[in-house]
């Protein structure tokens, strides 16, 4: 169908679809797929809580008190449904440290999880309507940055927020158990509550990009429920979602209805975990300086020069060769990558403080070079590849290759260890050992509990 011969507007399509969604599609590998990107995302939002964007956006909206339905994850504070929905969603994304998509061109998780625990807080929903809940989301998110991507990304919108929003409707208004008509006004007042340009990326303000996602997509759903209205056209309307963020023939709405739900986009293997905490562009290219600093034995005396070849649609918002702030080291492919090299580690403290102005590390960023790699095609269905090379002062050239790598998903996954290593890594920063532990395990079983409310106990310390 294309949106001359569509008989319905998409968002009525799309919402039929969202509303129509069978449960018994979800197979037991969709379900722990989900469960564990669930557990990641609320693990980096326990991390991301203290963090000065999340602090200030507090300050900014009045969150102080212990009342309300919605807990602010890693604290003991209590918020509105949107402004919970909003704080943890920034807080989530705040240190960039959350799962990703090549298809989206952004991250699929922090869109959803916040405001679904949220909702399914007040609601006092089981953990498999969330997981429910949460499958829907991505294959409606998904689907949308399918039908206008990779022209979306690269014309300089955020996509997580941007595009996010469709799927923060699809998950919260399938938990409020909207009707279709309450769903599809939902998705077109989410077509003017969209925002997020690139531009703001390695400040405060991308992680803001998310949590007004979350509030904007709750909201949205709300509206639709109190009867408000909207042009169910808003996406290929002359002046619509698909014409004014893309552009006349830069989108294809056809996509995102075909093979709907076949097979699950939560399964796709173009969206992983991330296993470090910097910006997903920069990880194949970490993991392989990893892989060389452990495979090859050389001292950093040793170094001459460093090469970091990435996809070109990966360094636009990754070649920095002097990250001025943490959060713009995060975007730094030379910071990450010489990080690697130094510590043979990266972790959540190497973005902190001072920790980007390390000598040792800046020494190795003043010997490295970033470009395209020459093999790598623009339009190339695997744009997460990376090469290093590192040339000793005795003229040895050594180098680790990937052709693909988006993140730590169903092809290569985590391991039970990486992933407490993780999660315990990003919890214990606002929540005290006893808590960690108990949450952690409860995550593991989430499609076991009978109340949501079993888990956000142990998440407010």
């Amino acid at each position: 169908m294309s949106v001359a011969s569509r008989s319905d507007p998409v968002a009525v399509e799309l919402a039929r679809r969202i509303v129509s969604f069978e449960v018994d599609r979800i197979s037991e590998q969709a379900i722990e797929s989900s469960r564990l990107a669930i557990l990641d995302t609320v693990g980096v939002t326990l991390a991301g809580v203290n963090e000065a964007s999340v602090r200030k956006l507090m300050a900014a909206i009045g969150v102080s008190g212990e009342s309300g339905p919605a807990s602010i994850l890693g604290t003991r504070l209590r918020a509105t449904l949107l402004d919970a929905a909003m704080v943890n969603s920034t807080a989530s994304h705040a240190l960039d440290y959350d799962d990703f998509s090549q298809p989206m061109g952004g991250h699929q998780s922090v869109p959803l999880v916040c405001s679904l625990l949220a909702l399914a807080e007040q609601e006092a929903r089981s953990g498999l309507d969330l997981i429910r809940a949460y499958v829907i989301g991505i294959e409606t998110e998904i689907r949308v940055a399918r039908s206008v991507n990779f022209h979306h990304y690269d014309k300089g919108w955020h996509p997580t927020a941007t595009i996010g929003i469709f799927g923060t409707v699809a998950a919260c208004g399938y938990l409020l158990s909207l009707s279709q008509a309450q769903m599809a006004t939902a998705l077109a007042i989410a077509t003017s509550m969209a925002s997020g340009i690139k531009a703001n990326f390695g400040t405060m303000v991308k992680p803001l990009h998310v949590g007004q996602c979350a509030r904007n997509g709750l909201l949205a759903v709300l509206l639709a429920r109190e009867g408000f209205d909207a042009n169910t056209t808003a996406f290929e309307h002359k002046q619509g979602f698909f014409n004014v963020f893309n552009g006349t023939g830069n989108f294809n709405p056809d996509r995102i209805f075909e093979d709907w739900a076949d097979p699950l986009e939560v399964l796709g293997e173009q969206m992983g975990l991330k296993q470090f905490p910097s910006c997903g562009s920069a990880i194949p290219a970490v993991t392989m300086m990893l892989q060389l600093r452990k495979e090859e034995a050389f001292s950093l005396e040793d170094v001459q020069a460093i090469e970091i070849l990435l996809h070109k649609r990966r360094l636009v918002h990754t070649d920095d060769p002097d990250p001025g702030t943490p959060m713009a080291a995060k975007f730094s492919a030379q910071y990450a990558v010489c990080r690697a090299l130094v510590s043979q580690a990266v972790r959540i403290a190497d973005f902190e403080g001072d920790a980007f102005h390390d000598p040792e590390v800046r020494a190795m960023m003043a010997r490295s070079t970033t470009r395209a790699h020459p093999d790598m095609a623009d339009d190339s269905p695997n744009q997460f590849g990376a090469e290093v090379r590192v040339t000793l002062v005795n003229g040895t050239v050594l180098s680790r290759k990937v052709d693909n790598l988006p993140g730590r998903g169903i092809h290569y996954p985590m391991t039970p260890a990486e992933l407490w290593d993780k999660y315990s890594d990003c919890a214990q920063v606002s929540l005290p050992s006893a808590c960690v532990k108990a949450s952690f395990d409860r995550l593991l079983g989430l499609e076991k509990l009978r109340d949501i409310r079993e888990l956000t106990a142990l998440l407010r310390p």
